[in-house]
């Protein structure tokens, strides 16, 4: 049962003494509401006191601190102060050189070593139960009689000065259809703390067992329901006992206090489309969620809608698929560390406008002329990676004969001018289909751009550890397409003699359409789209 110790900012030895009592107002916080919020303490040495502070600082998600006392300042309460609601409940965990030696009801016996230590409090105050009903889903534990289970993961959090410690995250099930619903309201009302760092399988952030918490009540996953996960203060517990120092303390789990100090990052009372979070399912296998904004979101479906824009058959839009699914035998070597297929040296495969392997083992262009001879079978690496976990594979194609193709290839046997003969039959995770397989490479850079200039993705990628990227950071724009960049690399082929595979013919064209014009101005629209600001 969760128990709290009531606390105020504005009476900073109250703070203090309240720890020192042995007799503290302690009361269970599954329903309590007003302007007081909990918090949890972590007590160390002054002389670690900076180093931990930075430490907060670039973990913020699982360690929002809201502030920290002044060493010399700690006394006792007149006796009769505190009232004993409850006495001698333990508060605290004592630890010595790393090692939890025993939990305590109070400090007072510490009285002379706490004048040189400094205490810091780190926010809880995200509701879950609160966003729970917001998103019209039950409360797990109605009578608030548990303390929800907390796990450690092999996230690690940024380490600074002798902290070091994996990321804690509490979890909750949650319905499918349900997702984006819990995902917006945990955001609307806690901010950062509120976004989840990860929905899906466990086992991605290094969780073997649900039903073996490290802290608290074990959940249980019914099927149909995914697996959601917070980040956690719990977190700190694991920071006390890296730095090995001779004594600290920390709040107890399910043990805070009561105080009015404010987060600096609040959350917004009403969120910007930049910080609106959408839900996206990633894969089935492994189950994995992700997120990004909604105006990053709308601006991928604007560029999705660009390119499927056909310039030489239709002029309607066709609409981007992606597909999942299937395995074959893996070579391994070259995908994996020592060719062992649990340390891959790569995460994602990309093949654009690459001639696959047609059923009957040639490579044809879209003139269904065999240019097997000048095709490196790099379609086994395709294969190889259906068998290697967590190495997927997305294909970009405009005619079906591309490395790939292979889901749509039906499709393509049946719609393309000499499909039975050039459809690919090699499949990759998923496939881009684009007016000019040119157009879906910018797209995927641009898409790129957008995700990592979207601060809800970037939030979920890095689980809530380390510092948010700095605004204006420009590592990701070299990346863009560019009218100049690509007219430039389109003249050096031209200078090297190199047909266009659709008309033959040597010149500034791709696929029989002119660069200039056609493509050019493709290219300015698709970066126009991704550098928009809502």
């Amino acid at each position: 049962m969760p128990f709290t110790l009531h606390l105020r900012s504005r009476l900073p030895s109250a703070i203090r003494s309240l720890i020192l009592q042995k007799k503290p107002n302690i009361r269970n916080t599954s329903s309590m509401a007003g302007e007081l919020r909990p918090a949890s303490l972590v007590v160390l040495p002054r002389s670690l006191a900076p180093a931990f502070e930075r430490f907060c600082q670039v973990n913020t998600g699982p360690l929002p601190l809201l502030g920290q006392s002044e060493p010399e300042k700690w006394m006792l309460p007149p006796q009769g102060a505190i009232s004993e609601t409850r006495m001698g409940h333990p508060q605290f965990w004592k630890y010595e050189f790393g090692a939890c030696t025993g939990s305590l009801a109070s400090l007072e016996q510490y009285s002379e070593q706490l004048k040189d230590m400094v205490a810091f409090f780190l926010g809880c105050s995200f509701s879950l139960e609160e966003a729970l009903e917001k998103a019209g889903l039950p409360r797990r534990d109605p009578a608030g009689h548990s303390q929800a289970g907390a796990y450690k993961t092999t996230v690690p959090c940024v380490t600074h000065a002798g902290f070091c410690c994996p990321l804690v995250v509490t979890m909750r099930p949650i319905p499918k259809d349900k997702l984006e619903g819990l995902v917006r309201a945990c955001c609307s009302l806690g901010g950062e703390q509120g976004q989840p760092v990860h929905m899906g399988d466990p086992e991605l952030l290094g969780i073997k067992e649900l039903s073996k918490p490290a802290y608290g009540d074990a959940m249980v996953c019914p099927p149909g329901e995914v697996p959601v996960f917070w980040p956690s203060p719990l977190t700190s517990l694991g920071a006390v006992s890296s730095c090995e120092t001779p004594l600290a303390f920390a709040s107890i789990p399910g043990c805070t206090v009561m105080t009015d100090l404010k987060d600096a990052k609040a959350p917004p009372g009403c969120l910007t489309p930049e910080r609106i979070p959408e839900v996206h399912h990633i894969s089935q296998d492994p189950l994995h969620y992700s997120i990004a904004s909604v105006s990053a979101s709308q601006k991928i479906r604007e560029l999705e809608s660009m390119i499927g824009i056909d310039p030489g058959v239709l002029k309607t839009q066709i609409p981007i698929l992606t597909y999942q699914g299937g395995s074959v035998e893996a070579a391994q070597a070259f995908l994996c560390k020592n060719g062992d297929p649990q340390t891959p040296r790569f995460d994602h495969l990309v093949a654009i406008e690459r001639a696959g392997r047609a059923a009957d083992g040639n490579y044809y262009n879209a003139r269904k002329m065999n240019i097997k001879h000048l095709v490196d079978p790099i379609d086994d690496l395709f294969l190889a990676a259906k068998k290697i976990p967590g190495i997927s594979s997305t294909g970009v194609g405009d005619g079906g004969n591309e490395l790939g193709m292979g889901k749509v290839k039906e499709a393509v046997r049946r719609h393309i001018r000499h499909g039975d003969v050039i459809a690919c039959d090699v499949e990759a995770d998923f496939a881009v289909i684009a007016g000019v397989s040119n157009w879906g490479g910018y797209a995927l850079a641009c898409a790129l751009y957008i995700l990592y200039s979207c601060a809800v993705h970037s939030q979920y990628l890095r689980k809530a550890v380390g510092p948010s990227r700095a605004p204006g950071d420009q590592a990701w724009t070299q990346a863009l397409p560019s009218v100049i960049k690509e007219e430039k690399m389109l003249g050096i082929l031209v200078q090297h003699k190199v047909r266009s595979g659709v008309s033959g013919i040597v010149g500034m064209e791709v696929d029989g359409l002119p660069f200039h014009n056609t493509h050019a101005e493709m290219i300015q629209k698709l970066v126009d789209v991704t550098t928009a600001q809502v």
